[in-house]
């Protein structure tokens, strides 16, 4: 029975790995249909300050589709999910939060929540890196 499941989960995971591939590929036509039009459109290769907010936003959102594409791959060949590519996407999309966001509209207590979110990311990050680096004891 315990292999039924196993090949179920590798057909999901199959699946789910086409799909991410179809809309990384969307997202980044996306991205380059938006810098084209940014860039044609007159006054011509200026773009303006939220444009780029966009653009920034939508180019992280490539990024963690591309990221989340690895890990089901790494998933796929390793058969477990590696807990260091996954802060880096949680990392990466809370990168991409706090790039288009609008400081002047948000509340403090909402800046000071994502500030510590992106301290334990990256303490979390830095524990599972050392535990991986470091030899274990005989």
């Amino acid at each position: 029975m315990e292999t039924f499941f196993d090949e179920v989960e590798k057909y999901i995971a199959i699946a789910l790995l086409g799909l991410m591939a179809i809309i990384v590929v969307s997202a980044t036509a996306e991205v380059a249909y938006v810098v084209a039009t940014n860039i044609l459109e007159p006054p011509g290769f200026f773009i303006g300050v939220e444009d780029l907010f966009q653009i920034f936003g939508l180019f992280l959102m490539v990024l963690i589709g591309l990221e989340l594409m690895t890990s089901i791959r790494d998933y796929l060949r390793d058969n477990r999910i590696h807990a260091e590519l996954m802060l880096l996407v949680a990392m990466t999309a809370v990168t991409r939060k706090v790039v288009i966001l609008d400081a002047s509209v948000i509340d403090p207590m909402m800046m000071f929540g994502i500030g510590f979110v992106i301290i334990a990311l990256a303490v979390g990050y830095f524990l599972v890196r050392r535990s991986s680096v470091e030899p274990k004891p005989n």
